[in-house]
C-alpha cells in the first residue's frame, strides 16, 4: 500500500497590543492513498508555543500550558463545538486532500538523502548525525529519526524547508547522540512523491577515502618499522664481525 504524508494548512494569526502573536493552524495528515487513518489536527499557538490542540484521534481538546488547560477544559464542555471538530476529519480533510492530490501529485519530485556525521556543537553528546534531504517538491515533507526500531523525539533539531534552485526544496535534520555498540540508526523521509517512506541507514564505518588514508598510514608505519629492524640486524651482524685490537 502506498504511504504518504500530506498536509492542508489554514493559517490564521492575530497580533495583540502587547506585541505577542496568537495563531492557529488546521492540518490533515494521512498515510494511505485510500485516505485511511486520516487525522485532523487543530493547533493553537501563543507566542510561538503550542498551548492547545484538538486531535481527531483523541476526540477532544488538550492543553499544554496552564492557560491552555483552562481553555481546553471549557471548550470540551461544549457538545456542539466538539461535534463540529470531530466532523472536520470528513468535512474538511477528505475534500481538500483529494484536491491536493489531483493538483500536486503529477508535478511532484522525489527527494534524495545524504546522511553524514559531524561534531556536536553543544558538547552534551560526542556525535551528531545530519540528514540532508534535497530537490523535492512540493514543500511539505516529514523527516524523522529511527533508533533501534523506535522513533527518536529528543535531541533532534530540524531546519525549515529551504527554497532550492528550480522550485525544489531542501531540509536538514540533526540528531545528537551518544554512540552505543550495536546501535542501528536511520533517517526516514515521508513525502507525497514517494510510494513508501524513504529510509536511509547510518553506516558507522568510515568512508572509503578515510579508510584509504588509514591504510596508507598503516603501510607507511609497517614499512618504517621493517626498515628500522633490518638496519638494526645489519648493525648487530657487522659489530660481531669486527676484530678488536688491544691498545698499548
Amino acid at each position: 500500500m502506498a504511504s504518504f504524508l500530506s498536509v492542508c494548512l489554514l493559517f490564521l494569526s492575530v497580533y495583540t497590543a502587547d506585541g505577542y502573536l496568537e495563531y492557529m493552524t488546521f492540518r490533515c495528515e494521512f498515510t494511505s492513498s485510500e485516505l485511511k487513518d486520516i487525522q485532523y489536527i487543530n493547533s493553537y499557538y501563543y507566542n510561538k508555543l503550542e498551548d492547545i490542540r484538538f486531535d481527531s484521534r483523541v476526540g477532544k481538546f488538550v492543553g499544554y500550558t496552564e492557560h491552555g488547560v483552562y481553555n481546553a477544559e471549557n471548550w470540551n464542555k461544549d457538545p456542539s463545538q466538539l461535534a463540529q471538530m470531530r466532523a472536520a476529519k470528513e468535512t474538511y480533510c477528505q475534500y481538500n486532500i483529494k484536491n491536493y492530490e489531483q493538483e500536486t501529485l503529477p508535478f511532484s519530485a522525489k527527494p534524495y538523502v545524504r546522511l553524514h556525521s559531524t561534531v556536536s556543537p553543544s558538547g552534551s553528546h560526542p556525535a551528531m548525525l545530519v540528514c540532508s534531504v534535497y530537490e523535492f517538491y512540493p514543500k511539505l515533507i516529514k523527516v524523522s529519526w529511527i533508533r533501534n526500531g523506535q522513533e527518536v523525539t529528543s535531541d533532534v533539531t530540524s531546519s525549515e524547508e529551504l527554497a532550492d534552485r528550480d522550485w525544489y526544496y531542501q531540509v536538514h535534520s540533526h540528531l545528537e547522540y551518544t554512540p552505543r555498540s550495536g546501535d542501528k540508526i536511520s533517517c526516514m523521509v515521508e513525502h507525497v512523491s514517494l510510494g513508501e517512506p524513504l529510509v536511509t541507514a547510518w553506516d558507522p564505518s568510515m568512508p572509503e577515502s578515510e579508510r584509504n588514508k588509514v591504510a596508507i598510514g598503516a603501510a607507511g608505519l609497517i614499512l618504517g618499522l621493517t626498515l628500522s629492524l633490518a638496519g638494526f640486524i645489519y648493525y648487530k651482524r657487522k659489530s660481531r664481525g669486527r676484530i678488536l685490537v688491544p691498545s698499548h
